[in-house]
């Protein structure tokens, strides 16, 4: 039976469906969140032969291989604005609601945004009801969120990405079949601006923009935000955070939360 999924509503103004407001905090999203080219392999490699690809949450476009035919799904507005030229129009729909008949893909995938979803679980239904074989997932496992030395500046940050990431255990047991989760390594140049891309060149995290492509700092008040730069400014002004942590800066790969998911019907 071709079925579509249920409608979703209690979106933000501009379209946003999930915990995070990116008409408010997106708007220089994709100058941060660049597509960090070793993530892109793994992820490319995950999705084995597949020609016809989902990408739900699909933001800026960031991990959207080239040269097959890909599918974005995108609610924000702000956000399907900043995808590239050479990249394919989003569709504006939600993750529990995908506008396509059954198995309609060869493989689907989500980075970064399993998290924000409204309703997590219909959302996993929905990308394996229109998917064929894999389903590819970027997130980060939350029991290893607040290992990360940013947790000694910005606590509640960081109790907040744990929070509201799922379980990878979740996320397999949801989707069903053969599942696979592997680390995810984090280079020292990492172009994708998250939290833990960050952990040799801890200076980028004064940025506001830096800061604000990172939703959780988002969900924080101004002022706990600003004594969490204070502290972090304050200690690498006196060389305290180089002290703890300054073989960081010379360390080529940093193993942290960041996980890949792939579960084979």
């Amino acid at each position: 039976m071709t079925e579509t999924g249920p409608a979703v509503t209690g979106r933000r103004a501009d379209g946003s469906a999930g915990d995070a407001d990116y008409g408010r905090i997106g708007q220089g999203y994709a100058a941060y969140r660049q597509p960090e080219p070793a993530i892109a392999a793994l992820i490319e490699a995950a999705l084995g032969p597949a020609g016809s690809i989902l990408n739900v949450g699909a933001g800026a476009g960031s991990y959207e291989p080239r040269g097959r035919a890909v599918t974005a799904v995108e609610p924000s507005a702000s956000m399907r604005g900043q995808r590239p030229a050479e990249l394919s129009a989003a569709i504006d729909a939600t993750a529990e609601a995908l506008p396509f008949a059954d198995r309609s893909f060869d493989a689907g995938m989500a980075t970064f945004t399993v998290h924000q979803w409204r309703d997590l679980e219909a959302g996993l239904r929905e990308m394996r009801r229109v998917t064929r074989g894999p389903v590819v997932i970027l997130s980060c496992d939350p029991q290893l969120v607040q290992d990360f030395w940013l947790n000694d500046y910005a606590p509640e940050v960081l109790a907040t990405e744990a929070r509201r990431y799922p379980s990878l255990a979740h996320l397999g047991a949801e989707l069903g079949g053969s599942v696979e989760i592997k680390a995810v390594p984090i280079p020292l140049a990492c172009r994708d601006g998250f939290n833990e891309a960050y952990y040799g060149r801890p200076e980028c995290l004064l940025d506001a923009g830096a800061r604000a492509a990172c939703s959780a700092w988002s969900f924080v008040g101004e002022d706990e935000n600003a004594a969490s730069l204070d502290r972090l400014r304050r200690d690498l002004e006196s060389g305290d955070w180089d002290a703890r942590h300054g073989a960081l800066r010379r360390q080529p790969h940093y193993a942290g939360s960041l996980s890949l998911l792939v579960a084979r019907p």
